[in-house]
C-alpha cells in the first residue's frame, strides 16, 4: 500500500505524526487516505495489442444497418468495432488520436489526407507532459481516411502513422468515400461501425458491434492513484478530477504557476478539498451519465466548500449534473477545431475546438445558474457560471493543440479565481505540496492502458 511505501521511502527519519510539523502531519494523513488499496507507485501494465504494419491488405469498414465501404488496411492486423464518429480538423492528428474523450471510438477524418507530416516521438517538457500528444497512447479504438501518406515529412517526425498505429495495435483503413460515411453519420447520426481487416464481415450479426455507450469509459481512462505535476515556485495547488485528462489541461494549468494533484475520476474530493485551492473537472468519453459516483462527490463539494472550481467538456457536464441539469445526446456531436461559441456575458464569438457527443439541455439549469457560452452552429449550450460564485464551466476545450486558442485567457479567469477566494479566506493556507508528497506520489498518470473494448483478429 502508499501509506506503507510513504512510510518506508521517510527512514530512518520518520517520526510519528504527532510528531511531525501539522502541515507534514496533515499531508501524511491525506497521502494514507488518497492512496489505500494501491500496490504502488506503479499499477502493473498490460502491454498494447501491437503488429506488423499491415499495407497492400484489403479491408472493410461496415457501418451497422448501413453501408459497406471497401479500402485497404495500413495500420495494425486487427479487427473491431466501436461508436463510428467524424472530425473536420484539418490539423492535430496526432493529438486527436491520443485524447481519451475518444475512446471506443472509430475516428473518421474529414481531411482527404492524412499523415503527411508523420507521427513525433513521447519527448517530455519540463513539467514532464508529453510535448505532441495528449495521453502516452492512441485512444480512439480505429481511424478511417481517404487517403493516408505511407511517406511523411516533418522535423519532428520519428515515425509514419501506419507505424505508429500498427505498434499501438490500432487498425485503420484508408482508399474509401469518407464523404459519403460523413454523409450518413450527419443524417443518421453517430452509428456503431467495424474495421475488419483482410476479409468482409457479416453486417447482421449485431453481436460483433460493440456499443461503448454502454459501458463506462471514464473508469478505463482515468488514473488508478493519485499523481502529482508540480510547478516549481508555484503558490497555488489545483485538485484536479481525471475522468481522461488531456496533458495540455494541465500543462495550461502548471504553465500559469499551479501545481497540479489529479485524482481519480470516483475519489471523494469533497472530504480533502481544504487541503486545496481550488478543484478543476476535466474532458473524458463517453455517457457522463455512467459517472454518478462523481457527480455526487461534486454535489457534496458544493455544498460543503465554496472553492473556485472549474469544468472542461465531460467535466461541465457533471457539474451540471451534479446541480440538477440534465444531459442530451447529441445526433452526431461536435468534434473539430473550428466551432464558433458565443459569449453570452460579452458577445463576442470564439473559434473552439470540440470533442463531444452530449450536451447539456440549458433549459434545466437551476436558477443560480445561467448560460455562460452557446454553439453558433447548432444552438446547444457551451458553457454555464454560477450568478455568485467562482464556479464556470465550458463544453469546448479553451486549450486545444492543433488550436485555435481563442479562449485560452479561461484559466486565467480561473486562476484569477483561486487567488482572489484564497486572499479572501479568514485563514491563511500554504496548500503547496510538501516535498515529501512530491517524492511520495507518482509524477505520471498511474496504471491506464489503451486495452481494446473488443478485437477478433
Amino acid at each position: 500500500m502508499f501509506s506503507r511505501l510513504a512510510i518506508n521511502l521517510a527512514k530512518p527519519a520518520f517520526k510519528p505524526a504527532a510528531a511531525m510539523a501539522p502541515r507534514m502531519a496533515i499531508q501524511l494523513r491525506f497521502i494514507s487516505q488518497a492512496t489505500a488499496g494501491s500496490t504502488g507507485r506503479k499499477m502493473p501494465s498490460k502491454p498494447t495489442k501491437s503488429t506488423a504494419p499491415v499495407e497492400s491488405v484489403p479491408a472493410t469498414f461496415t457501418i451497422r444497418d448501413g453501408p459497406v465501404f471497401n479500402g485497404t488496411a495500413f495500420g495494425a492486423n486487427a479487427n473491431i468495432s466501436g461508436e463510428a464518429v467524424f472530425t473536420t480538423s484539418l490539423v492535430g492528428y496526432p493529438e486527436s488520436m491520443t485524447d481519451p474523450s475518444y475512446r471506443g471510438q472509430i475516428l473518421v477524418f474529414t481531411q482527404p489526407l492524412i499523415g503527411n507530416y508523420g507521427v513525433p516521438s513521447n519527448e517530455r517538457d519540463q513539467y514532464n507532459l508529453l510535448k505532441h500528444f495528449e495521453s502516452p497512447h492512441i485512444q480512439c479504438a480505429g481511424v478511417v481516411v481517404s487517403d493516408v501518406a505511407l511517406n511523411y515529412s516533418h522535423w519532428t517526425a520519428v515515425e509514419s502513422l501506419g507505424e505508429w498505429c500498427a505498434r499501438e495495435g490500432v487498425p485503420a483503413i484508408s482508399g474509401v468515400d469518407t464523404r459519403e460515411i460523413v454523409t450518413f453519420l450527419r443524417e443518421q447520426g453517430s452509428s456503431l461501425a467495424r474495421i475488419s481487416i483482410g476479409e468482409e464481415y457479416d453486417a447482421d450479426e449485431d453481436e460483433s458491434f460493440i456499443d461503448p455507450g454502454q459501458i463506462n469509459l471514464v473508469k478505463r481512462v482515468s488514473t488508478k492513484a493519485p499523481f502529482v505535476v508540480e510547478s516549481p515556485g508555484a503558490s497555488l495547488h489545483i485538485a484536479l478530477i481525471d475522468c481522461g485528462v488531456k496533458e495540455n489541461i494541465l500543462r495550461s494549468l502548471v504553465s500559469r504557476g499551479a501545481s497540479v494533484t489529479v485524482f481519480p475520476y470516483n475519489y471523494p474530493i469533497h472530504k480533502v478539498a481544504q487541503h486545496y485551492d481550488g478543484v478543476f473537472i476535466s474532458n473524458g468519453p463517453g455517457d457522463p451519465t455512467h459517472c454518478q459516483e462523481t457527480v455526487y462527490n461534486l454535489s457534496r463539494l458544493m455544498e460543503t466548500s465554496s472553492i473556485p472550481i472549474m469544468g472542461i467538456c465531460l467535466g461541465h457536464q457533471l457539474l451540471a449534473l451534479a446541480v440538477g441539469a440534465r444531459t442530451i445526446k447529441l445526433k452526431y456531436g461536435n468534434r473539430a477545431h473550428n466551432i464558433p461559441a458565443l459569449d453570452l456575458t460579452t458577445g463576442q464569438c470564439h473559434i473552439t475546438s470540440q470533442n463531444h457527443g452530449y450536451a447539456i439541455d440549458a433549459s434545466t439549469l437551476p436558477s443560480d445558474f445561467k448560460e455562460y457560452f452557446v454553439n453558433l452552429n447548432d444552438g446547444s449550450n457551451e458553457g454555464m457560471l454560477h450568478k455568485t460564485r467562482p464556479i464556470f464551466s465550458t463544453q469546448f476545450h479553451p486549450e486545444a493543440k492543433g488550436g485555435p486558442m481563442d479562449s485560452s485567457y479561461l484559466f486565467e479567469k480561473y486562476l484569477d479565481n483561486v487567488r482572489l477566494a484564497k486572499s479572501k479566506a479568514l485563514e491563511y493556507r500554504d496548500n503547496r505540496p510538501s516535498q515529501f508528497m512530491l517524492d511520495v506520489l507518482s509524477r505520471e498518470r498511474v496504471g491506464v492502458e489503451p486495452v481494446p473494448l473488443a478485437s477478433a483478429a
